[in-house]
């Protein structure tokens, strides 16, 4: 059952005002405290038994099993309760909409990806708990088109793409890059019924041979397991590496689940 107390003990954060400090504490507490678990997402208990039921889940349900008992789970599931947790501190914060490269070419739908939109003193910030990543650990300023934004040793930029914005992300030694496309303007969360249903045909194709995905941040950055590749993003320096051994993988995968990351 959601409960705002036991969320906010959770993150580790007591009588919490809607302010930018406090915002940019709850997203980088957040992120830290409920790891991505494409595992959990799918294992959310749901009214009609589906594997995933994005636009209409039980936030009750998904309270208990993503946050209160630290499971984690997948995009749709942490922000809806992130969103919620936000409008009951007193945010203004609305839902907007993403696509990913790899979630276009996957599902052929550019409402995917779920992210916030909150105002703070009337500036708008970029939030988003609920990407694997890599990307940013805490809330991005919107109006700051052209200007980098650097996080923990990585540089983030906003660029006008349309009627879109592309955010791009560059780490200490590496290349800009692009991490996902979005639009500013507020969604309803019906709007992901599409990707729903192209979700769930993806994941029927793929059985049980999906890539399972898990991610953690860490105080200096931010840890991704992607099948079998490892990345590490620690201080802007960010290194990958195979996982070949089972063990091993399933050691890390305990670890980011878990939070114990060395």
């Amino acid at each position: 059952m959601y409960g705002i107390d036991v969320y906010l003990r959770r993150l580790g954060i007591d009588d919490p005002v809607p302010d930018l400090p406090t915002l940019v504490a709850l997203h980088k507490r957040h992120m830290e405290t409920i790891p991505f678990s494409s595992a959990g997402s799918l294992a959310v208990p749901t009214r009609n038994g589906e594997t995933v039921e994005l636009v209409d889940l039980d936030e009750d349900a998904t309270f208990d099993s993503v946050v209160a008992a630290g499971n984690g789970g997948g995009c749709v599931q942490m922000t809806r309760l992130f969103l919620r947790l936000l409008r009951d501190i007193g945010y203004d914060a609305d839902l907007i909409a993403g696509t990913t490269a790899e979630g276009l070419e996957s599902y052929g739908v550019e409402v995917e990806h779920m992210l916030i939109l909150a105002r703070v003193e009337g500036d708008p910030w970029l939030v988003d708990i609920g990407y694997a990543g890599p990307s940013f650990i805490e809330p991005l300023r919107l109006d700051t088109a052209g200007r980098d934004q650097t996080q923990y040793g990585c540089r983030y930029g906003l660029a006008d793409d349309g009627d879109g914005v592309l955010l791009r992300r560059r780490p200490k030694l590496g290349q800009w890059s692009t991490v996902y496309r979005f639009t500013p303007e507020t969604r309803d969360r019906s709007e992901w019924a599409p990707a729903e249903k192209a979700v769930n045909a993806a994941l029927a194709a793929a059985g049980e041979g999906g890539t399972e995905l898990y991610s953690r941040a860490v105080p200096d950055g931010q840890v991704v397991l992607k099948g079998r590749r490892y990345l590490t993003v620690r201080a802007g320096i960010e290194k990958a590496r195979t996982i070949v051994d089972d063990a091993e993988w399933h050691a890390l995968r305990a670890a980011i689940l878990s939070g114990d990351i060395g």
